[in-house]
């Protein structure tokens, strides 16, 4: 991981933080050495991870959670005033919890001695029920403010108080609204997710006079969302001093701090690091805060703990001989990565829609890239490598759909291109186009079925999976219609159709393309028939002289960045994202930008 403290100057470091909280000051009150002066106070550190997807085993980068075990023996052993805690999507990801439905990382989870987590959207994945009751057999509490049933009851205690060394810390937990259809919508029938500014600024308000420290434990992420993220909540929210997110796997080496002083850490995803918040309090005051991370390269000096090793171990063992069959041998290497699969065709989304496709006899197969969660190397193949590919355990539907809502799916699918989604389709049977210029809603053209122009009026066979059927990921437009049948899991569909693969190379064929939207001409003026009188022209008033137009003022296509600058506030002044000014300019680390540097502007369409 590139040093980035040891490279950039303070100055450099003062234009960095991109949200609406610029914050040249709080780069260097919240990193950097304690001076003695600094540490007056009781000192306390809140260890945290995020978005582990149950990466139970060590494998670069995955830390593993016995490495992670050992880390926190450490602190604790160092620092007694030491919490832990988990932002959520740790139950599900890998076999270690599909295979049992999450009950092994419940006793890891057990075993490592964590202080509570938060239920992310992937830990709604067996059902809300069967989350209930794993809540219940983990030793420490599972909390979340904004997840009530439909009667307005909570699901979970929305808060939890932890008292260390004299020292009260209020623990508020919040659940992205985006749950309600980034699991399947089935698993939370009769669940809510309200509005988590609300929620968190009433539980603020209740337990600001009762504790001296506020810590939101939040399953938020710090995407653009339809519903709030981090950065609404942080900014609506008065009074949180320290805020541990998940949900967007972003890593904050040094956290970030808002205008109104919360800080924000997030470590990651599947445990490559173990986050670390350090702070001390005085009279009932914060005095100090400051985050940073644990990477593989720092964890190797740690010793694994003992119990957690031998417990992963067991496990992983019971579970082999699934998983170890060897089921298929292929000549490529397929890839499956998250940042790939979420933004445009890769060959292993082609040959998934295909597996879709080939099993159920349809005319087109649509899957969501979001539900591709590995890639697979070249050569022997076992069946626990396919479900690690496909571990949701989703079944093949056909659904009998209209042409237009195929291309309303697409345009959601690509809503958010050429930003990562987890809607983004993979297809088989068919092409289309994007045009990033335009608007969302309106930026797919060109599509091909069978060297066909598309008819929105027609009806064509579709495969897709049970999630994306009844509405997940936002395909909205497939729930008004009734499955036409069911054809297995996908992770035996795929299994199938590698094995008649074979050892045949597999590259994709451009099915998914970029390209501008062709301009439609107006429809040319009607000529009399030969023999018919034309009719006569209205007689026209003479137009006033106009004034003379004002030169369009052209937008500029760069902008230099000046001290105090965030990547935030520049992609506010100029109508576009943050993340679309992080992707136009290739910039590796979202958080680091500096005065005098130069970044490309979005093309007005």
């Amino acid at each position: 991981m590139f040093n980035w403290k040891n490279s950039l100057s303070s100055i450099a470091v003062s234009a960095l933080f991109f949200s609406s909280m610029g914050l040249a000051s709080a780069a260097v009150e919240t990193s950097g050495s304690v001076s003695g002066a600094d540490q007056k106070g009781t000192h306390i550190t809140i260890l945290h991870t995020n978005d582990t997807h149950a990466r139970a085993v060590e494998a670069s980068p995955n830390i593993g959670y016995a490495k992670v075990a050992g880390i926190a023996d450490k602190y604790r052993k160092d620092n007694p005033n030491t919490l832990f805690l988990d932002g959520g999507d740790a139950i599900h990801g890998t076999t270690f919890a599909t295979l049992v439905n999450g009950e092994s990382i419940v006793k890891v989870m057990n075993e490592m001695g964590y202080d509570a987590i938060v239920p992310g959207n992937h830990e709604f994945n067996y059902g809300w029920e069967h989350l209930v009751k794993l809540s219940k057999e983990f030793n420490f509490p599972m909390i979340s403010a904004n997840v009530k049933k439909k009667d307005g009851t909570s699901l979970f205690d929305p808060y939890i108080i932890k008292e260390v060394d004299g020292v009260k810390l209020g623990i508020i937990a919040l659940t992205t609204q985006e749950t309600a259809y980034k699991t399947n919508p089935k698993n939370v029938e009769g669940i809510q997710f309200t509005d988590p500014s609300d929620e968190m600024q009433k539980r603020v308000d209740e337990l600001r006079s009762k504790v001296d420290v506020i810590v939101a434990l939040a399953h938020m992420g710090q995407d653009d969302s339809d519903v709030d993220n981090t950065f609404d909540v942080v900014d609506e929210v008065d009074g949180i001093d320290i805020y541990i997110d998940g949900h967007s796997h972003t890593t904050l080496e040094d956290g970030i701090v808002s205008d109104n002083g919360t800080l924000i850490a997030s470590a990651g995803e599947y445990t490559n690091y173990v986050g670390v918040v350090d702070l001390w309090v005085d009279g009932g005051k914060v005095v100090k805060k400051q985050a940073s991370l644990i990477d593989e390269k720092e964890a190797a000096g740690f010793t694994p703990n003992e119990k957690v090793t031998a417990l992963v171990s067991s496990i992983t063992k019971e579970q082999s001989p699934i998983l170890d069959e060897i089921v298929a041998n292929i000549a490529t290497d397929l890839e499956g990565a998250r940042e790939k699969v979420r933004t445009g065709e890769t060959n292993l989304g082609d040959l998934i829609a295909d597996a879709l496709r080939e099993v159920s006899g349809a005319d087109v197969a649509l899957t969501n890239g979001g539900g591709i969660r590995a890639s697979i190397e070249k050569g022997e193949v076992t069946k626990g490598e396919v479900i690690t590919v496909l571990p949701f355990g989703n079944q093949i539907v056909t659904l009998n759909v209209k042409g237009e809502d195929i291309i309303a799916a697409l345009e959601n699918g690509v809503k958010s291109y050429p930003e990562a989604s987890g809607g983004f389709p993979q297809i088989s049977g068919f092409t289309f186009k994007i045009d990033p210029s335009k608007e969302a809603g309106n930026r797919v053209h060109s599509v091909m079925i069978g060297g066909k122009a598309i008819d929105p009026n027609a009806t064509y066979s579709l495969a897709t999976n049970d999630f994306t059927s009844i509405g997940g990921d936002e395909y909205d437009m497939f729930k008004k219609y009734s499955q036409a049948g069911m054809y297995g899991s996908l992770d035996e569909a795929l299994i199938s159709h590698l094995q008649k693969l074979g050892q045949g190379t597999v590259s994709t064929d451009g099915r998914i393309s970029e390209g501008t939207a062709p301009v439609i001409a107006p429809p040319a003026e009607e000529k009399p028939a030969p023999g018919v009188p034309a009719k006569p022209e209205k007689p026209t008033t003479p137009e006033k002289p106009s004034k003379p137009a004002k030169p369009s003022e052209e937008k500029p296509k760069v902008y230099v960045v000046k001290a105090g600058d965030t990547l935030y506030s520049i992609s506010k002044t100029y109508d576009t994202t943050w993340q679309t000014l992080q992707n136009l300019n290739k910039l590796k680390n979202a958080h680091w930008i500096y005065p005098g540097q130069t970044l490309k502007l979005p093309t007005a369409s």
